[in-house]
C-alpha cells in the first residue's frame, strides 16, 4: 500500500507536469456530506486539474448510499470512499482486520457488481475508536480498550445512536472484550459528543480516528488491542467507464495516495472545523507541500 516518500514525490511531480487533457468533457468529482470527505475530494479534484483535466465538483452529496447511487447514475465519476464502509455498509460483509484483505474484497466486489474501480488506498484509516481526555486516561490508567473494559462501569459514554446497535459498535466490544457496561450512555449528534466529553458530561466518547477534534483537544484514542475494528483506508472509487476513457486519472490519483496519512488528515480536518479554513485552501496547501 505504501511506496517510499521519494518515489511518491517524484510521481506526484511528474503527474502535475502532464499535458492537458484533449477532451472537453469534465470529470465530476463527488463527496459525502462531512469535512473529511469534502477535503479529500478537493485534493482529488485539484490533483486532476493539475494533470490537465477539467473538473466539476459535486460535493456534499449525503450518505454513502447517496454517493453510490450518484455513481450508478453516472452523475459523478469518482468520489473518496473508505474500505471499512464499503465492506460493512455496502457489501454487508463481516469486519476484516487485515487492511490488504479488506481492500481486495471491496476492490473485487465493486468491479464485479458495480462496474467501479478502487484506485490505490492511502495509509490514512479513519476507523472507529473510543477517545478520552488526558486527565481521565491518567486517572483510570487507560491506554487500551482492554483497560477500559475493566473499568467501564465507573465511566459515562457519549456516543452516536448507530454505535449502540452496529455489530462493530458496542455489541462487538462487549462480545470481544467483555465488560463495556457503562455507568451511563447518552446519544448525541456526531459533533456534540466531543462537547459533552470536554464539558465533563462524559468520560469516554466514540470517535473516528482522524477527527480534527482529537488533535485540537489533545484527546487520547485508546488502542484497539484485540483488533475489533476493521481498517477504514480511504481511496478514490472511479466508474469503470470513466477510467477506461481516461486512464491517466489513475496515474494522477495513485501518485498522491501515499501522502494522505492519519496525522495529515487530522490536521486538515482541524483546520476546516476549528479554524474555519476553506477546504479548497487546505487541499491546495497539502498539494503544494508535495512539490517542495
Amino acid at each position: 500500500m505504501n511506496v517510499t516518500r521519494g518515489r511518491a514525490i517524484a510521481l506526484a511531480a511528474s503527474t502535475l507536469a502532464l499535458p492537458s487533457c484533449s477532451s472537453s468533457e469534465s470529470l465530476r468529482v463527488g463527496s459525502k456530506n462531512f469535512t473529511e470527505s469534502i477535503v479529500i475530494a478537493e485534493i482529488y479534484a485539484q490533483t486532476l486539474e493539475r494533470a490537465g483535466f477539467r473538473v466539476e465538483r459535486r460535493f456534499n452529496l449525503g450518505s454513502t448510499q447517496i454517493a453510490l447511487a450518484a455513481m450508478q447514475r453516472a452523475s459523478i465519476d469518482l468520489y473518496p470512499e473508505y474500505t471499512g464502509t464499503a465492506l460493512i455498509d455496502v457489501l454487508h460483509h463481516a469486519p476484516v482486520s487485515d487492511p490488504h484483505a479488506s481492500y481486495e474484497i471491496v476492490r473485487t466486489a465493486f468491479a464485479r457488481d458495480y462496474g467501479m474501480e478502487w484506485l490505490d488506498p492511502s495509509p490514512m484509516s479513519d476507523s472507529q475508536g473510543l477517545a478520552t481526555t488526558t486527565a481521565v486516561a491518567k486517572r483510570y490508567a487507560l491506554r487500551t480498550l482492554s483497560d477500559l473494559s475493566r473499568v467501564s462501569s465507573k465511566l459515562r459514554l457519549a456516543t452516536i445512536p448507530e454505535f449502540l446497535s452496529r455489530p462493530d459498535g458496542l455489541p462487538g466490544l462487549q462480545r470481544l472484550y467483555g465488560g463495556f457496561t457503562f455507568a451511563s450512555i447518552k446519544s448525541f449528534d456526531i459533533a456534540l459528543k466531543y462537547r459533552a466529553l470536554l464539558a465533563g458530561e462524559a468520560d469516554i466518547a466514540t470517535a473516528f480516528t482522524t477527527d480534527g477534534a482529537i488533535a485540537a483537544n489533545h484527546l487520547v484514542v485508546l488502542i484497539d488491542d484485540r483488533h475489533l475494528w476493521p481498517p477504514y483506508n480511504i481511496a478514490p472509487v472511479v466508474r469503470g467507464a470513466t477510467l477506461a476513457q481516461h486512464p491517466r486519472v489513475a496515474t494522477a490519483l495513485n501518485a498522491i495516495a501515499p501522502h494522505i496519512d492519519d496525522a495529515t488528515a487530522r490536521s486538515m480536518n482541524a483546520a476546516v472545523e476549528n479554524e474555519s479554513a476553506d477546504p479548497a485552501d487546505v487541499a491546495a496547501t497539502f498539494l503544494r507541500g508535495l512539490s517542495k
